[in-house]
């Protein structure tokens, strides 16, 4: 069973830094992607590799990295608590009510908003958080796994006219584009909540999402139990094999995603092994990240140059937030509508230039306050 850390939780500038990097590419994937307008300009060969270059490096990867710290800080406060004799998880839950109210504000100006489906994953994870590390490890294989689409696989083989899994995202996805590009900012609100917190669910479950980010969460669970973000004990050969691995399980998942699905002739086979195997390639990428990062923090005199990146990490959610509020005025129709104007290329331009507008902002504001203005509005809420 589970015993608190007899060590103290010290603040992770790893996980700072980690935090960071994946909120920051996350920002350019948005930017990218018009904050989910997809409706762009006439395309340029240029425009077309951008998008090819930042959807291989960053999608999936940078909210995967997202989620696992996620998990990770539930544990830092749970162990913390646990130290202390209290129990965190009530309070956790409320916590998670708060953060699904926080996506629903999120929604009024960005219908791709994660933190509700995120408020929902957790409800999986808190009865687990003071399981023992083999119920835990014995969770996160089979949240790895993708259930769903296992069962898809095997229901669709017994039955080649059984289509692949759909909830009817599609369709409410649909439903909310007409308003970006002519409706008031009211009116994009409210197709947003009325259609966005379906499509979020819906989307996240039909491909494999809502599964893996339960798994990612259990994951930072045991990253914060094996401590693996601090340089102590056997860890920087942890994060050489990590690297390697994962190098290695790229390498055979890539050709895997890439030719295996289409030799498939069954097609809710296909279909399923495509999101699996793409889940499994990503999650490779995104370990190699997250352990190359860390090892270089450690290890190289190049930790010197990533700790400046933790500001950013440290004021997440204040720069999630506000990526939606500024991207959804820059590229919706009640905006500025530069939806009719930016290519991929301008658009990753302009979510450089907003990154670093924010990480000016973090910087400043962190002078003068521990918290971002976001995240000490979620404290106080939380242990009110």
């Amino acid at each position: 069973m589970y015993t608190p850390s007899s060590l103290p939780n010290t603040r992770v500038d790893a996980a700072d830094i980690l935090r960071g990097f994946a909120i920051g590419g996350i920002v350019l994937i948005h930017f990218l992607e018009h904050l989910n307008f997809y409706y762009f300009p006439e395309l340029t060969a240029l425009d077309e590799t951008v998008w090819g270059i930042v959807f291989f490096w960053l999608a999936n990867k940078m909210y995967a990295i997202f989620s696992l710290l996620f998990g990770f800080s539930f544990f830092v406060q749970h162990d913390n608590q646990a130290q202390k004799g209290k129990d965190f998880r009530p309070r956790f839950l409320w916590r998670m009510v708060l953060l699904a109210l926080w996506g629903i504000f999120d929604l009024i100006f960005y219908n791709g908003d994660i933190l509700l489906v995120y408020a929902a994953c957790s409800l999986f994870v808190i009865p687990l958080i003071r399981q023992s590390n083999k119920v835990l490890f014995a969770a996160a294989i089979f949240f790895a796994l993708q259930p769903i689409e296992l069962v898809y696989i095997v229901l669709g083989l017994l039955n080649p006219e059984l289509t692949p899994l759909y909830l009817g995202s599609n369709e409410d996805f649909g439903a909310i584009m007409p308003q970006q590009i002519n409706g008031s900012f009211l009116e994009v609100a409210w197709v947003s909540l009325k259609h966005g917190i379906p499509v979020n669910f819906t989307w996240a479950i039909e491909n494999g999402r809502f599964t893996q980010t339960i798994f990612l969460f259990i994951a930072g669970i045991i990253l914060g139990r094996y401590r693996y973000l601090y340089d102590e004990g056997n860890n920087r050969q942890r994060w050489k094999k990590t690297m390697l691995y994962s190098l290695i399980g790229f390498a055979v998942f890539y050709p895997l995603y890439t030719y295996i699905p289409g030799m498939v002739d069954n097609v809710c086979a296909s279909h399923s092994l495509g999101v699996m195997l793409k889940a499994w390639m990503n999650l490779c990428m995104m370990l190699f990240y997250v352990s190359g990062i860390t090892w270089l923090y450690h290890c190289t005199k190049a930790g010197k140059k990533l700790i400046v990146i933790a500001p950013y990490g440290k004021m997440s959610l204040t720069n999630y937030m506000t990526q939606s509020i500024f991207g959804a005025m820059l590229f919706y129709g009640w905006g500025f509508g530069l939806y009719q104007h930016c290519g991929h290329t301008e658009s990753l331009l302009l979510g450089i230039a907003f990154v670093g507008l924010q990480y000016l902002f973090c910087c400043w504001w962190l002078k003068s306050h521990k918290r971002g203005p976001f995240e000490e509005l979620w404290r106080k809420a939380t242990w009110i």
